[in-house]
């Protein structure tokens, strides 16, 4: 495929000999190896969609296959990302950086569709003729709507795929009916509330204090009004919950508005900030007797969920079912 990043390899010479012992930088450009994983990016000219071009590009194993959206439809998905400059951040793997990129052309020669049907016959066309490319190589990634979940994960599996859903809103009468439909098929899914790891380490950290707290308070900030509390706040608050433990008994009855909106039933509650500037950024505040404990995680850039993804496109490639939540796989 064309416009594939030239990969910069240490080799080491002594003399006209290759050793061990002294290292030198040479850079090549290499074909991607039959086994690579075919990625497919379903909304591809949001912010996290291009950002996830990049990332994938960078990743070892991994190559972009397809593009769609109904924006910039005709355009090749690489020189967008490069004109709304989301290369010019470094993107990681989750375990490590594992090889050194020297560049990556602009474009990538493939356009963005607005029909996913069409992207994935052509990848099945290639699986079918090279046939030592198995299906179970190939992963869409959807950043679409609540609304369109359903279907592209259908369509996915219906052409051998699996799916990687990042899409915050989606309702769990979705979740739910898309679990039965991957059992049924035998199919991976992993659906994704979050793909950043610091909000899944705050979640699991607020997990282990909620044993040892009798107050709780919750303070999200975004810099745009959307759905408030926020899923992130909401997740926090079902994890919290339902251990037998009654946060902030003394005002439990409350209905004063300025006490933040209570989630469930054992009295946790969210307050939600939003005005423009402010990073998204989620706080949880436990006290006791004496002492506060407080979990603070902002988000200051959407670089920072591609470690995430990265990691969930490789796990999602074993599954045969559906998963919620990466942080299982941590």
């Amino acid at each position: 495929m064309a416009g594939l990043s030239s990969l910069c390899q240490l080799t080491s010479y002594n003399g006209t000999q290759k050793t061990h012992f002294r290292p030198s930088i040479s850079c090549s450009s290499m074909q991607p190896p039959q086994s690579n994983v075919k990625v497919v990016i379903n909304g591809v000219t949001k912010e996290i969609g291009k950002a996830s071009v990049f990332a994938v590009t960078k990743a070892r194993g991994m190559e972009i296959a397809g593009a769609v959206d109904s924006h910039f439809v005709g355009e090749d998905v690489g020189k967008i990302v490069w004109a709304t400059g989301a290369l010019k951040f470094p993107v990681y793997e989750h375990q490590g950086l594992m090889g050194i990129v020297c560049g990556m052309e602009e474009a990538l020669e493939i356009p963005i569709l607005n029909d996913l049907t069409m992207v994935l016959g052509s990848i099945s066309q290639f699986f079918f003729l090279n046939s030592h490319q198995s299906k179970e190589t190939g992963v869409v990634v959807d950043f679409t709507e609540p609304s369109t979940v359903y279907d592209n994960v259908k369509q996915a599996t219906a052409f051998g795929m699996k799916s990687v859903v990042y899409v915050p809103q989606i309702s769990l009468d979705t979740v739910t009916a898309l679990s039965a439909f991957c059992e049924k098929a035998s199919m991976g899914c992993l659906i994704a509330p979050t793909l950043s790891i610091g909000s899944i380490l705050l979640q699991q950290a607020a997990i282990s204090a909620s044993f040892h707290y009798n107050n709780v308070e919750i303070v999200e900030s975004r810099p745009n009004a959307s759905d408030l509390p926020s899923q992130h706040a909401i997740q926090i608050a079902n994890n919290i919950s339902n251990i037998g433990q009654i946060y902030n008994r003394e005002d439990l009855s409350s209905t004063v508005q300025a006490r933040g909106q209570l989630v469930g039933e054992d009295g946790v509650r969210v307050h939600s900030l939003v005005l423009p500037g402010l990073p998204s950024s989620t706080t949880v505040h436990f006290s006791g007797f004496g002492e506060v404990y407080t979990l603070k995680h902002d988000i200051t850039d959407v670089q920072c969920l591609m470690p995430g993804l990265i990691l969930a496109i490789r796990k999602v490639l074993r599954l045969k079912n559906l998963i919620y939540g990466l942080e299982k796989f941590l």
